[in-house]
């Protein structure tokens, strides 16, 4: 009775359309073709049947080579003057003395115009600021005081710094373009040079007499007609060059005292 259930219980299980006697036969599994897939020649779409050609190691055909143009990108950032200017060799970087405003032909030409009154004066150049000279004609004018025992050097400057404001200011009252603090100091300080040959006849001989008073007064003279012309044609000034030279006067004046007493 109980074996009689069991048997009742599968079938009442799982109804299928299998049968001992179909063992002998292969399987279908639902499909509809009773052929085998694999017989065929073709899987998957795709013929295995096709030889596939291998080519041997060394029997490969060369490369070509290639003929293209290579890539070169262009720099995205262009150096400036400037950086290109400090890039480059030294070479191309002007002189020391350049850079630092000396230029020994211009002072040589200022030289020369004030040893020569009667030469034309270079307004251009005249007009530079240039303390160079001007700073060597000063010392070389104390040095040469110091020879006759006077130390002066404190005297000789600040008489020098006095002397320049007030031309400064007289010459920017006068004239109609105006001048610079440095270019009075520079024109000034190139006209002390006669002084420098008073200081060098007190070494030889005393000053304090007839001839020390005509050769000062000759030197002054020279001193400020070779600043009042120098002037006048740097700043234009047509016909006022005894209107300047009368405040040179007094400024060297002061210079030619300290040499003479």
């Amino acid at each position: 009775m109980s074996g009689s259930g069991f048997d009742n219980f599968n079938t009442d299980f799982y109804q299928s359309s299998y049968s001992v006697d179909d063992q002998g036969q292969p399987a279908g599994y639902g499909y509809s073709n009773t052929e085998d897939p694999y017989k065929q020649g073709q899987y998957g779409q795709y013929d295995y049947s096709q030889s596939v050609g291998y080519a041997a190691p060394g029997m490969m055909q060369p490369q070509t080579p290639y003929t293209g143009q290579i890539y070169q990108p262009t720099p995205a950032f262009t150096p400036s003057p400037a950086q290109s200017m400090y890039s480059s060799s030294f070479d191309d970087e002007p002189p020391l003395l350049e850079e630092l405003g000396i230029n020994f032909d211009h002072i040589w030409q200022k030289t020369l115009t004030v040893l020569h009154p009667m030469k034309a004066a270079d307004g251009n150049i005249m007009n530079e600021t240039d303390l160079a000279g001007p700073m060597v004609f000063c010392l070389a004018f104390g040095a040469t005081l110091l020879l006759t025992g006077k130390i002066q050097f404190g005297y000789v400057y600040g008489i020098s710094a006095i002397g320049c404001l007030g031309m400064y200011c007289l010459l920017n009252l006068m004239s109609m373009t105006g001048v610079s603090f440095g270019c009075v100091a520079s024109v000034l300080g190139y006209c002390l040079l006669p002084m420098i040959l008073l200081a060098s006849f007190g070494v030889l001989f005393s000053l304090q007499g007839m001839l020390g008073i005509i050769i000062a007064a000759t030197i002054i003279g020279w001193c400020s007609f070779s600043a009042s012309k120098i002037f006048i044609s740097a700043l234009a000034m047509d016909g006022q060059q005894l209107l300047v030279a009368y405040p040179c006067a007094l400024l060297y004046g002061v210079f030619a005292l300290i040499s003479v007493f």
